[in-house]
């Protein structure tokens, strides 16, 4: 069969099959993830507090988990496709220092935290915040942690929005953006960034990376900073803030390269 043809190969069927189930892992997962941010929740800020423990236990607990494990998907996936691509290994020494590198890198760098954020944060944090609602459907007291396990998950689920629109921007990157950034490998006629451009490159993208990532996390004064209430309160501002990180990044790409 020709789909098993060259499993290992970069165009056979291993890198066929690891690239489907990215793209329905990738789908499920980011429109799991917009659903949440831009309809469930102010849907669940007109609700009455009944309303709303009702859709956390009925919607929102079964909608976790097709979003958890499209994210594990998703990332898997990913891992599976750059194997495939010889990212990891001796053939492809250089290709890191490429344009479509260094886009993909972003790219893998922003999905792998936020499929650490959908594990480790927003997970986590939504079994407390909605194990308290059952517990209160049931005629208990309320866990006095899950106010603040529903802001944990909030935010962890904001920075999420806010990367995903760079991160979809990079994944496409390769084959729509790297020839005419010079790459030879993807039909360019240069050699991509220099040395300096790739050190500027990364400068600015892991700064922006860093310090997103921590002050969702509550790392840099707390989950009510200022930088969180500009780029996360309102999902309007934070697909904003999204797109103006992409443009960012693909301005230095344009002047480095």
């Amino acid at each position: 069969m020709e789909l098993f043809s060259d499993w290992m190969g970069t165009g056979g069927g291993g890198q066929a099959i690891g690239r489907y189930a990215h793209y329905l892992g990738g789908i499920t997962w980011i429109g799991l993830l917009y659903f949440f941010n831009f309809i469930q929740g102010s849907a669940f800020a007109e609700m009455s507090d009944g309303a709303r423990g009702e859709a956390l236990r009925k919607i929102t607990w079964r909608t976790l988990w097709w979003f958890r494990w499209a994210a594990m998907l998703t990332w898997v996936s990913g891992i599976w496709i750059l194997a495939h691509n010889r990212a990891f290994g001796e053939l492809m020494p250089d290709y890191w220092n490429t344009s479509a590198g260094v886009g993909i890198a972003f790219g893998a760098l922003l999905g792998t935290t936020m499929a650490a954020n959908v594990w480790m944060v927003i997970w986590p944090a939504q079994q407390i915040a909605i194990g308290s609602s059952v517990k209160v459907s049931e005629g208990g007291e309320a866990d006095p942690e899950a106010p603040a396990a529903a802001k944990r998950a909030a935010r962890a689920s904001r920075v999420n929005t806010l990367f995903s629109i760079p991160l979809i921007f990079f994944m496409m990157w390769p084959s729509h953006f790297a020839p005419a950034f010079g790459d030879v490998n993807m039909g360019g006629v240069g050699l991509g960034p220099s040395a300096g451009g790739r050190w500027t490159l990364w400068i600015v993208f892991l700064v922006i990376w860093v310090v997103m990532e921590l002050s969702a996390l509550g790392k840099m004064g707390g989950y009510d900073n200022g930088l969180n209430k500009l780029v996360l309160d309102k999902h309007q501002d934070t697909i904003k803030f999204g797109f103006l990180i992409t443009i960012v990044l693909y301005l230095l790409f344009e002047i480095v390269t």
